[in-house]
This record gives structure tokens, C-alpha cells and sequence, in this order.
């Protein structure tokens, strides 16, 4: 094995990464004026700027979907107990020791097993729970709520678990804003999502592979 710089992040990824960092962020906010925690736009205007977020999230999420299963990038996301019990003692308390990482990332696995965990329940778990509670939630603005009462799905239920997956979008964040502030400097942990190169192990079988069909994902060889 040798450490190689290696486009990790392809174009589309990184892309759609901020954006739909920058839509989160948006229902974020506008989610927290609407709930009255502060008054910038006014409730109406919160309101319309939420709707259309969403809107544009759910579409973004339906390319990435698309893309993550007809590209084979689904894998990156599935968990592994290969140094899951490893990885999680070194953020328990390794780190605040200053210890190395006892991951190093690998052309076929650039999340750790515990980052693979997390954006798995992240995708799989609480952005479903924000994608069908949010529309169950228009629904009843439309004239549907009866229907979803019905089948015993009440507005409190909904906007409750609507916000419960919202607060734990939030914690993702805070816990995702603060691991970039830890080992190397953040600038260095940000770089690979916005140009897309990052450090790997390649085996001589992939760095061979590499060489002869696809040069311009190795940037440099490491010393």
C-alpha cells in the first residue's frame, strides 16, 4: 500500500455537498422564524423561503439518490465493523490525547466506519423522516389532513417528528462543524470537498489502474 493524492470527492459530489449544505441551512433558519424563535422576514416570507428550499432539496436529493446507486457510491456509505470499535475509543477519548487516526482512507472506503454509520442513518434515516413528514406536513396545508387523520396520522404527530429529524440535522452539524476543527487544521480538512483531493492508500493493483485508465485522478505521488 502507498499513500497517493487522489481525487476522492468527484465534481458532482462536491457540488451537490454545498448545496445542499446551503438549502439546509436555509430551512434551518427559516424553520426557526417560523417557530418564532426570532422575527427577521416575517412569518409569511419564512414561510415561502422554507417551501421553496425544500422544494429544491427534494430535487437535488432525487439527482443524488439517482447518482449514489448507478455509480456504485452507496457502498462508501454502508456500515463496517472492520476498526468500528477502534475508531469510536479514538474519538472517546484518543483525540483529546492527541493521539493519530487509526483509519487511513482507502481508494474503495473514504468514510471511516464510524463516519459510514453516521451518514447512513443521516441519508437512510433522518432525511426520510424530514422528506415524508414535510410533505405530509403540505399536505394538510392543501386540504389533505383529513385524509391523514384517517389513517391516524395527526398534525401534532407530523410536525413532531418533522421537527425532531430537524434537531437532529442540527446536531449532525454541530458534531460535523466541530470534527473539521480536530487533527489537521480545518482548511485541511475542507480542501478535499472543494477541490476534491485527498490523501489514500492504493494498493499497487489500483495505483497501476489509476496510472493507465485514469491519470487525472492522481494528482502527485507522496514522498
Amino acid at each position: 500500500m502507498t499513500v497517493q493524492t487522489v481525487i476522492v470527492f468527484k465534481r458532482f459530489e462536491r457540488l451537490w455537498h454545498w448545496l445542499q449544505a446551503g438549502a439546509i441551512f436555509t430551512l434551518l433558519f427559516s424553520g426557526l422564524e417560523i417557530h418564532g424563535v426570532y422575527s427577521l422576514v416575517g412569518f409569511e416570507d419564512a414561510v415561502t423561503i422554507h417551501t421553496l428550499a425544500a422544494g429544491f432539496l427534494l430535487i437535488l436529493w432525487a439527482f443524488v439518490v439517482f447518482w449514489i446507486f448507478t455509480t456504485g457510491e452507496w457502498h462508501q456509505y454502508m456500515p463496517t465493523r472492520k476498526y468500528f470499535v477502534t475508531v469510536a475509543l479514538f474519538y472517546s477519548y484518543g483525540i483529546f490525547k492527541g493521539e493519530e487516526h487509526p483509519y487511513r482512507k482507502t481508494y474503495r472506503r473514504k468514510h471511516n466506519p464510524l463516519q459510514a454509520l453516521t451518514y447512513f442513518f443521516v441519508k437512510f434515516g433522518i432525511f426520510p423522516a424530514i422528506w415524508i413528514s414535510g410533505i405530509a406536513y403540505m399536505l394538510t396545508s392543501f386540504g389533505f389532513g383529513n385524509v391523514l387523520s384517517g389513517v391516524g396520522i395527526g398534525t401534532e404527530a407530523i410536525a413532531l417528528i418533522h421537527s425532531s429529524a430537524a434537531i437532529a440535522i442540527m446536531v449532525f452539524i454541530i458534531a460535523h462543524i466541530y470534527l473539521l476543527t480536530t487533527g489537521h487544521s480545518f482548511i485541511d480538512h475542507v480542501k478535499p470537498m472543494i477541490f476534491g483531493y485527498d490523501e489514500v492508500e492504493l494498493t499497487d493493483e489500483e495505483l497501476a489502474y489509476l496510472k493507465a485508465d485514469k491519470p487525472g485522478r492522481l494528482k502527485k505521488i507522496s514522498k
